[in-house]
């Protein structure tokens, strides 16, 4: 498994490289300390997974994620970060990763990689305790149509988009999404993207 791995501290990127090829098959093959250098990074060698952090000084991993998978959409990001931040979490499902971890789980890194390798999404443990407080049951209470709005929702659509992807008008939407987040028992879009990341996929 080949690795990119782009951090704006040194230290925490040497650190990963030196925690990640403990394992034999596993190598870094590049290491960037800002956005603005993934997509040349991954240009050049390819690889398997690129793992960033979000806040970078000059271009965020968001955006850096976003122009690697507009010119290589079958990338594999993982964003490794110290934020628990939900917003965060909604942008990075949005644009495409495959990944949202927290660098405190450095533990469970290897095997989330492989996880990502398996073509799995994989989130970090707080959000995964966040949608055990879904209930379950209310799975079976969600129609075919509602599932694929949810998955739309899940991966970044506008209510616009939706709409036009479903046949519906925009405001039928916004009725449809609130009336799923009162059967899955959410607050908002981001707990669906939870939900939808951890239950259904």
């Amino acid at each position: 498994m080949k690795l990119i791995v782009i951090d704006d501290d040194p230290i925490v990127s040497s650190s990963l490289k030196t925690i990640l090829e403990q394992h034999a098959k596993t190598q870094v093959v590049a290491i960037g300390h800002d956005g603005e250098q993934a997509l040349e990074l991954y240009r050049t060698y390819q690889p398997d997974i690129l793992m960033m952090d979000i806040r970078m000084s000059t271009v965020n991993g968001i955006d850096a994620g976003r122009a690697v998978l507009q010119c290589f959409p079958d990338a594999k990001i993982v964003f490794l970060t110290t934020f628990q931040d939900e917003e965060y979490l909604e942008q990075a499902m949005q644009i495409g990763a495959r990944g949202y971890l927290l660098k405190q789980d450095f533990n469970s890194l290897h095997l989330a990689l492989q996880s990502i390798m398996a073509n799995q999404i994989v989130l970090g443990t707080p959000f995964i305790k966040s949608a055990k407080k879904v209930p379950s049951q209310h799975l079976n209470a969600i129609n075919a149509k509602e599932r694929e709005l949810l998955e739309l929702i899940a991966k970044g659509h506008s209510n616009k988009e939706i709409a036009q992807t479903l046949g519906y008008s925009e405001g039928t939407v916004r009725n449809q999404i609130s009336r799923l987040l009162e059967k899955l028992d959410v607050r908002d879009r981001t707990q669906l993207v939870i939900y939808y990341f951890n239950t259904l996929v």
